[in-house]
């Protein structure tokens, strides 16, 4: 088998929904169909979460601060967030994962890859179930999603965003190497615009540039970073699709239309937060040993603090002092604070549990090239 081809035994899909909070608020919200729409912040300050695909026609982006988006876009309509709403429908949409294959990874609320090399309906053909899990999740939820279908991560994950929105692509394991060659190496997943930009000081902008480049070069500009560039220059990626991945951390953080000066507001907002983040916890049924509050002043500057306990914090009582007694330390606060956060970490529990193995080889392997 050449080097620039993965082992073709897996059937992988990658499902991305097509500007989820803002798609679902549109669904919800009649009046807001076809409109602009930033989900967070408001026009005055805070940082976009989401942004309807009206949106992003301005340019308006997700982690963009909101001053800029509505500078960028006039007519922009914000709308507050509504956790809970996407976490029902998230869980509506794995639902429909199930029926496929036992071999889902979620990567957060609105994508996961999925393993259907043995697909639970038998269907034999890795594009039929993503196409049939579009379908679903259209007809059960009013939304889109766009899948990439391919025999490795790496290049499910690309091709999910290649036809968006409502789109599906599909990367054969004889296209993938020479797919990954024309590819602007700003599209590799990990390769954020710091590494894109001193890759283009050496000469790479395309896949083919970082292919033609050998380990010694890559492990001396990119360190840590040059197994995984090499491999996937070459169409390449062994990782499985991991069920079980371990969560590190849970919990949330607020952004405020205006700043936390005083004591008291700080430490009801703080309340709020505890209360949210301990229903996070109790529903991964989780403990963990390290509370850590995220504070983000109005200046923007940013620190943590975090303290730890052992045994396992196990009560909320326990959760709320720690959190307490973190905040006690950075009082009074003159500047204000524009973001208050908690995550509980250390943990353990029913979602940090072994990984699981990936699936078994096929028992009729020539029709793992029926993609």
């Amino acid at each position: 088998m050449p080097e620039t081809s993965d082992s073709p035994d897996r059937k992988i899909i990658h499902i991305d929904m097509d500007a989820f909070f803002a798609s679902v608020e549109q669904r919800d919200n009649p009046q807001l169909r076809g409109k602009p729409v930033a989900v967070g912040g408001s026009a005055q300050r805070g940082v976009v979460a989401a942004a309807s695909y009206e949106a992003r026609q301005f340019g308006v982006r997700s982690a963009m601060p909101s001053v800029t988006a509505a500078r960028r876009c006039p007519s922009l309509v914000f709308v507050p967030p509504r956790f809970d709403v996407y976490r029902e429908v998230s869980s509506q949409i794995r639902q429909i994962f199930s029926r496929h294959s036992d071999l889902v990874e979620p990567l957060s609320l609105d994508e996961a890859y999925l393993d259907v090399t043995l697909d639970k309906q038998g269907l034999g053909s890795a594009v039929r179930v993503a196409q049939m899990i579009r379908l679903a999740i259209r007809e059960e939820t009013g939304l889109t999603a766009s899948a990439g279908v391919s025999y490795n991560k790496f290049l499910a994950k690309i091709a999910s965003d290649q036809n968006k929105p409502d789109g599906i692509c599909v990367i054969r394991p004889h296209e993938g190497a020479d797919f990954v060659a024309s590819l602007p190496v700003r599209r590799f997943y990990g390769v954020g615009p710091k590494t894109a930009e001193r890759m283009g000081q050496l000469g790479i902008q395309l896949g083919s540039d970082l292919r033609s480049r050998d380990m010694m070069f890559l492990r001396e500009h990119f360190g840590k970073s040059a197994d995984y560039l090499y491999h996937a220059a070459r169409g390449v990626d062994q990782r499985p699709v991991r069920p079980n991945r371990i969560r590190k951390s849970v919990g949330c953080e607020r952004t405020y239309s205006e700043d936390l000066l005083e004591e008291p507001a700080l430490r009801e907002a703080l309340e709020r937060i505890v209360d949210t983040a301990w229903q996070r916890i109790e529903s991964n049924r989780v403990t963990g040993r390290t509370v850590t509050l995220k504070v983000k002043y109005a200046d923007f500057r940013q620190i943590t603090r975090a303290r730890s306990s052992d045994p396992y914090i196990t009560r909320k009582n326990q959760f709320r002092a720690m959190a307490a007694s973190l905040l006690e330390q950075l009082l009074p606060v003159p500047q204000g604070v524009r973001l208050l956060g908690l995550t509980l970490s250390g943990l353990a529990g029913p979602e940090s549990p072994r990984i699981a193995e990936p699936a078994p080889p096929r028992a009729n392997p020539q029709r793992a090239f029926d993609f």
